[in-house]
C-alpha cells in the first residue's frame, strides 16, 4: 500500500474568509438583544409589513437618497 507523503496547506489558506450565515446572524442579534435587520423588499413581508418598516425606517434615518429623496427629518448623531 502506498501511503501519499504528508502535504502541508498553504500559510495563505488561515487568511480565507468563511461563509457567513447572514439570516443565523439576524436570528441571533433579534433573540439576543432585540436587534432587528430586515429588507423593506423581503419577500416574506405582505404589503402592509413593507410599508410600516419603510416608514419606520425613514422616520429613524431619513428617506433614501438614491430614489431622489431628500433627507428630511430623521436619527442623525451630531
Amino acid at each position: 500500500m502506498k501511503i501519499p507523503p504528508a502535504r502541508y496547506p498553504s500559510p495563505l489558506g488561515r487568511m480565507q474568509a468563511t461563509p457567513m450565515d447572514v439570516e443565523a446572524t439576524k436570528r441571533q442579534g433579534w433573540r439576543e438583544q432585540h436587534i432587528l435587520v430586515i429588507s423593506h423588499d423581503d419577500g416574506r413581508l405582505d404589503f402592509m409589513e413593507r410599508q410600516l418598516i419603510r416608514s419606520i425606517g425613514e422616520r429613524l434615518y431619513g428617506q433614501d437618497h438614491a430614489h431622489g429623496h431628500s433627507q428630511t427629518r430623521g436619527g442623525g448623531h451630531g
